[in-house]
């Protein structure tokens, strides 16, 4: 991994492209259902969840940090596009 700059650009690149997807999907059906609005506070909070671990200060080994990081991003990000699949 480069930078913590570059692990912030795919944190908003990944999750902004899985809410996009999930706004396109409201557009194309019926509207908001309960399902989508879920599934879009679901994405706001990992958002949240994830830039905060990459701000953390006490950490003692960063690389090890933020390779955990970006892990989580993967799992959290295939998940999510699982979900808006199975609508």
């Amino acid at each position: 991994m480069a930078s913590v700059k570059n692990l912030k650009k795919d944190i908003h690149y990944v999750l902004g492209d899985i809410i996009q997807a999930i706004y396109i999907h409201e557009m194309a059906t019926d509207g908001a259902t309960p399902q989508t609005e879920a599934l879009l506070e679901e994405t706001l909070t990992s958002f949240d969840e994830l830039i905060e671990a990459v701000n953390a200060k006490n950490v003692e080994n960063k690389k090890a940090h933020f390779k955990g990081v970006y892990s989580k991003l993967e799992n959290v990000a295939g998940q999510l596009v699982e979900k808006i699949n199975a609508l």
